[in-house]
């Protein structure tokens, strides 16, 4: 039987040594959720922020089987735990993601730089309560805020800027979810509007913004474009892993 985990240090060493900060949203409980099967002494965690599941410890059959409704990106810790996924969704569901260095000094002149770059007729917003209202009036831009359970939510600990062109989201970057020590980020650009380096001034705006608060503004790119314009913007490329793109009738999405 699956069950929530309130205590979550009871995991916490499961974890050890992952470096991805949608666990530790899930671990420090800013957002997310982790399930075991065993509350009082659990040996394995399946911890769930987004739409992205994170296996860990002693792999675990009914965790992998019973996954959340719609679209999971599932993220194993070792092979023993991806083979037991291949097993029981195929491995044509395998993909290969690339995870970002977590200690980013950035070029904040570079950055300003960068913002400057806006052009005429395009303005640049943070997401306040009229912004992340018009968020969802689009598919491509729901996606910024769509992680978190509700609009008192984002506003309270969420952070993203989008830019509008004739009162229309065209691009945006927004925390995909947040922990305490900062945000993980989401990047979209309408099609009608890529490669005018849209995604490129929003992002640098949205890093500017979490550095003035002390927060990291943390990056896993899905393809190598994602890695190209975190690089762009001073990140450096870590490694390559793998994950399983699982849905049920819904369409697999893309993910910067």
């Amino acid at each position: 039987m699956i069950y929530e985990l309130e205590d979550t240090s009871k995991v916490k060493h499961i974890f050890d040594g992952w470096n991805e900060t949608l666990i530790y949203s899930c671990i420090q409980k800013v957002m997310g959720k982790i399930y075991v099967t065993d509350i009082d002494n659990p040996k394995s965690a399946f911890a769930y922020a987004g739409c992205f599941g994170f296996y860990a410890g002693e792999p675990e059959k009914e965790l992998v089987i019973n996954k959340p409704d719609g679209f999971v990106i599932m993220v194993p810790q070792n092979e023993a735990w991806a083979k037991l996924i291949e097993e029981c969704f195929g491995t044509e569901k395998r993909v290969t993601r690339y995870a970002i260095k977590k200690n980013t000094i950035f070029n904040e002149e570079a950055l300003r730089n960068n913002v400057c770059r806006l052009p005429e007729g395009y303005e640049l917003k943070r997401i306040d309560a009229d912004i992340y209202d018009k968020c969802l009036d689009n598919p491509v831009t729901a996606d910024f805020v769509s992680s978190f359970e509700n609009k008192d939510r984002y506003l309270a600990i969420g952070r993203g800027m989008v830019i509008t062109k004739d009162d229309k989201i065209v691009s945006g970057a927004s925390s995909y979810t947040r922990y305490l020590e900062g945000i993980e980020i989401e990047v979209d650009t309408i099609p009608d509007e890529r490669r005018n380096h849209l995604a490129t001034i929003v992002c640098s705006a949205l890093i500017l913004s979490c550095l003035e608060e002390g927060l990291y503004p943390s990056w896993d790119a899905q393809n190598m474009n994602s890695v190209r314009l975190a690089e762009k913007l001073g990140y450096e490329f870590d490694h390559e892993y793998t994950a399983y793109e699982v849905a049920d009738d819904s369409e697999l999405q893309e993910f910067y």
